[in-house]
């Protein structure tokens, strides 16, 4: 066989080599515009929102915090062994088997996010309530806003009027499915006992008047979306006004929305320019979900 470029004249030659460096170089110039987009793409931060759930912070009422044990490599390889038999624990790398953890707790430990079922049996002005693994996820990943209430004393019932202006200091007019969260003075108290009774909560009117407008995930930095339990008790005691009692969560009675509750490091995020992500662990039938909630920044 003999090579087909002896029987062609030299500016054949000449063209098809001028032709693949031509080619060469597009490419490599493609490339170098490829990289320059990249490096010239803003970096979006990522801000941790969530709380971790570990033993002995108080972030619960008594009795009702998260308890981790943890099983060290040493401790499980005993229990690793056994699933191949004739192998003995010493036989492992170091004699170390797996790390593994045995964690207790509900669904409202650590920061999570409520389904309108955790509210009541039904939403929406008498549909079933959604449970956990029913909430769209269109819902869990929108542009947020931050709300700074940071200033309102603890046990404060924050109105719609207070929304209002808030917003309009920020600057923002809410688009549906805008995800709210509201910076309390809580936060500055989290991992202590005093965080159960601070920061102030969100009334079933200033409630009502995000959902009305297409919210449908709130969240905020406090135990409970609303007023610490110890103020409200105090003013049923003296008003016997039942329908203070766990007033903005009851109205997703009459529209349906999802809340995170214990987030964290609101203080570091922008007012607005911001995305939230807090897909919920899916659990068939359940009251809330435990998020990894995050901001993208940027």
């Amino acid at each position: 066989m003999t090579d087909d470029s002896e029987h062609r004249t030299s500016p054949e030659l000449v063209a098809d080599r001028r032709s693949v460096m031509l080619g060469i170089s597009g490419f490599m110039a493609a490339l170098a515009a490829s990289d320059a987009a990249v490096a010239a793409t803003p970096t979006r931060k990522i801000v941790d929102i969530s709380v971790a759930i570990e033993n002995d912070r108080p972030s619960d009422p008594p009795g009702l915090g998260p308890k981790v044990t943890y099983r060290g490599h040493k401790e499980s390889a005993p229990g690793m062994a056994h699933f191949f038999p004739g192998l003995k624990p010493e036989d492992l790398p170091n004699g170390e088997g797996w790390a593994i953890e045995e964690v207790q707790l509900t669904t409202h430990n650590g920061t999570h996010l409520d389904a309108p079922y955790h509210y009541h049996s039904t939403m929406d002005n008498g549909k079933r309530a959604l449970t956990i693994d029913e909430v769209p996820l269109e819902w869990c990943y929108r542009p947020g806003v931050k709300l700074d209430f940071r200033h309102l004393p603890d046990g404060h019932v924050v109105s719609a009027a207070e929304v209002e202006a808030e917003l309009k200091r920020i600057g923002h007019e809410l688009q549906p499915l805008d995800i709210v969260l509201v910076n309390t003075s809580a936060a500055a108290q989290y991992g202590t006992m005093a965080y159960l009774n601070s920061g102030c909560g969100m009334g079933r009117e200033a409630t009502l008047w995000l959902l009305e407008r297409g919210v449908r995930v709130t969240g905020t930095d406090a135990w409970s979306w609303d007023v610490p339990f110890s103020f409200t008790a105090k003013r049923f005691e003296q008003t016997h006004d039942k329908s203070i009692i766990w007033e903005g969560h009851f109205a997703g009675i009459q529209i349906g929305y999802c809340h995170m509750e214990k987030l964290s490091n609101l203080d570091a995020l922008p007012s607005t320019g911001f995305e939230v992500i807090c897909m919920p662990v899916k659990i068939k039938g359940a009251s809330a979900g435990w998020t990894r909630a995050v901001a993208l920044v940027g």
